[in-house]
Parts: structure tokens; C-alpha cells; sequence
């Protein structure tokens, strides 16, 4: 074979943006972890071609990296059995990409996480003859695996955050790349959270962090019942002390509008693996901070609320994985208590925590499994190897 420098730059090239052409990147986020994520990546993007303009539906997090928004779309994000009231909202989103998509072209399209809604994103891409990125791989691995050909169809390339996605969605057609966690991506095994030992601990002292959630729905429906526990844990151990962790100050605020008169707790906005770090235990939202507790070593209790009547007649029959947490599809197996769905009773709850407090072996246990799961996560820089990805695609 003859080497030829030639015919190697230009494959280089064939890979690379034209650097005098500015390049437009329409990105979707429909909820905060997503904002945050593409946030990151944005700022991955801009250090690779600085001149790009970014634009797409998110929040805050992505106006600040600098994607101007044609719509406000983090803050409103619902939870499943509960966006039906919001489905004229998506629609007309969904008719603004398209007509945007008409008249102003992007070069690539990104789309993070909620399928539902990011489903339809794709398609219009797809319509309008532009490549799209998956950042964050739906979960159809859960539930939903009927949805594999639409992916197929509207995918140009999947990032998956989860080790085991790539292989699954490859061995179905899909071309899936496993890039790290994003949450996970300013740690690595010298920064981690460490094993918490629990020697000293006294559960009449314990330190618990409070973490309903990020969406407004689920702070509706979970950040009342765990007061109610910390209430319950509180006439126990009248020492404990609690903090809640809020995504953002708009949250933070609700929060504090819908404390118990009782209620003894300090609060944090945006700080889950930080107050982990600093709790002995953690009450948790189902959902990507777990992953974050996690990796502070934190043991932790998992809830989700959910419709009895939708679960019952759905739910149960549509999820396909032994657990329904985090935490514990990547360990397969329990690590830690996972109350999904919560109903209305907080006593089997109440009673898991007290079981954990009153158990410092198990808390011990608990925590190492934890810092090793999130071994396997960290320090793969997955905001920097989606960027690379990215740009290769324009």
C-alpha cells in the first residue's frame, strides 16, 4: 500500500466543518437535568468551533452558555401521567420547530432526553432533510421497546450516558456510541465522594438530605410527604437535621411556600452531590440526582409518585426491568430501598429509613457500593466526546 499524505488530509478534512461557514445547531431540552446537560455541552462545542450559534427550547442554563431561545421549555417539564394537560402546549412547540425548520435551517439538530416530546423534534429534522443527535438515549430498555423503529428512523447518532445502552440499541440498528455520564463529568476517581465509614455515626444526630425533585410536578407531589417523614423522623430523633436541595431559586421558593409550619430545614439550590457529601442519608426523587448521591457515597431512599389507576393498568405491564431506579438497574440489584410507585402511605417508607439509621454496617455497605458504582461513570469527559461528535456531524 502507498502512503500518501494527500489523501490522508483530505480524509481528515471530509470530517471536519467548513471553518468559514458559520454553523446552526438547533438543541431541545424539555426539562432542568436536560438544560444543564446541554448547557455543558454547548460550552464543550464552543471550544471546539467558537463561532457556532446555538439555538433550540431549554431554560436558563442554556441561555447562559449562550443558545438563544425561541421558547422557555425546562421550566414546565411534567412527569408522564400528567403532561396530557399540557399536549396543546407541545404541539404548538412542535409546529414552531417545523416553520423554523422551513425558514431557517440548521445545520444539525440535538435533542436531549424526553422522548415524548423530543420524538417529534427528530421527525421534523428528519422531514427537513437535517441530521440529529440523541443526547442521552430514551429509555426503551424500561418500557416502550415498540419504539425502537422510530428511533431507528429519526436517529443519526445516539450518546448514551447508561455503560450497557450502547450494545443494546446497537444490536438493534441504531448507531449508538456510550460517551459518560454528564452529570458525573467534573468528577473522576480523585474527586469522587469517599466511602463513609459510619464508625462514629448516631442516628439521633443523623444529618438527611431532602431532594423532591427538579420538575414542579414532582415537587408537588413528593416534597409534602418527605416533610411528613422528616416530621415523623424528627419526634424520634429530636436532633436530626435536614436540608433540602432545590434545582434553582424559582423552585427553592416554591419549596419554602409549601413547608410545613414544623419543619426544621435548612435549604440549597443546585448542590445534590455537595449536601450528599454532607448527609448521612438521602431521600430522593427517582431521577438523575440519584446518580449524583451516588457518587458523594451517599446512602440514600428512593420515591416516585405515580397514578395507582395509570400504574395498574400500565405501568406494571409495559416495564420490562426487575428495578425501576437508577441506582439499582445499573447494579442489578438492590442497593438501596426503592419506593416506585409511591402512593400515599409514607409508614413503609418512615420504617426503611429508621431500619437504615439504626444499621451502621449496612450504611457502611451501602455507601461502598455506591462509590464503586459511580466509578464506572465518572471521568469519561462525556460533554467533550458529544462535542467532538457533533461537530464531526455538521
Amino acid at each position: 500500500m502507498i502512503f500518501c499524505p494527500f489523501l490522508i488530509m483530505i480524509s481528515i478534512q471530509k470530517f471536519m466543518p467548513v471553518k468559514d461557514k458559520t454553523y446552526r445547531i438547533l438543541i431541545s431540552a424539555a426539562e432542568p437535568s436536560a438544560d444543564a446537560i446541554c448547557a455543558g455541552l454547548i460550552n464543550a462545542i464552543k471550544k471546539i468551533c467558537p463561532d457556532i450559534e446555538f439555538i433550540g427550547f431549554g431554560g436558563p442554563k442554556m441561555h447562559q452558555a449562550g443558545c438563544r431561545l425561541l421558547e422557555e421549555t425546562a421550566a414546565s417539564a411534567v412527569m408522564t401521567y400528567k403532561a396530557v394537560s399540557h399536549i396543546s402546549r407541545y404541539y404548538a412547540l412542535i409546529r414552531k420547530v417545523r416553520n423554523y425548520l422551513k425558514s431557517e435551517k440548521a445545520d444539525l439538530v440535538i435533542v436531549c432526553d424526553s422522548p415524548a416530546f423530543n420524538f417529534h423534534i427528530a421527525k421534523a429534522a428528519k422531514k427537513a432533510g437535517i441530521k440529529t443527535l440523541f443526547y442521552v438515549a430514551p429509555q426503551l430498555w424500561a418500557w416502550g421497546q415498540w419504539r425502537i423503529g422510530k428511533l431507528r428512523k429519526y436517529c443519526d447518532k445516539l450518546c448514551c450516558i447508561l455503560p450497557f445502552e450502547e450494545e443494546w440499541f446497537r444490536q438493534r440498528g441504531i448507531d449508538a456510541v456510550y460517551v459518560g455520564h454528564p452529570l458525573l463529568d467534573n468528577l473522576d476517581s480523585g474527586t469522587l465522594g469517599k466511602s463513609k465509614s459510619f464508625s462514629e455515626f448516631q442516628p439521633q444526630s443523623a444529618r438527611i438530605a431532602l431532594m423532591p425533585g427538579s420538575r414542579e410536578a414532582e415537587i408537588n407531589t413528593l416534597w409534602q410527604p418527605m416533610q411528613q417523614i422528616a416530621l415523623k423522623l424528627k419526634q424520634k430523633y429530636p436532633q436530626i437535621s435536614f436540608t433540602a436541595v432545590a434545582p434553582d431559586n424559582e423552585k427553592l421558593q416554591l419549596l419554602k411556600q409549601m413547608e410545613l409550619s414544623d419543619l426544621d430545614c435548612q435549604y440549597s439550590i443546585d448542590t445534590v452531590f455537595q449536601t450528599a457529601g454532607l448527609s448521612d442519608l438521602a431521600i430522593v426523587a427517582s431521577g438523575s440526582a440519584t446518580i449524583q448521591v451516588a457518587a458523594a457515597g451517599c446512602p440514600m431512599v428512593i420515591m416516585y409518585q405515580s397514578s395507582r389507576l395509570l400504574w395498574q393498568l400500565l405501568g406494571k405491564r409495559l416495564i420490562k426491568t426487575k428495578h425501576l431506579s437508577l441506582v439499582n438497574i445499573l447494579a442489578q440489584k438492590n442497593i438501596v430501598p426503592e419506593f416506585m410507585p409511591y402512593f400515599s402511605s409514607i409508614e413503609p417508607i418512615i420504617l426503611s429509613v429508621e431500619n437504615l439509621l439504626a444499621d451502621k454496617n449496612k450504611l457502611s455497605s451501602i455507601s461502598s457500593e455506591l462509590i464503586n458504582l459511580a466509578k464506572n461513570l465518572a471521568g469519561e469527559n462525556c460533554a467533550q466526546k458529544t462535542a467532538h461528535i457533533a461537530v464531526s456531524m455538521l
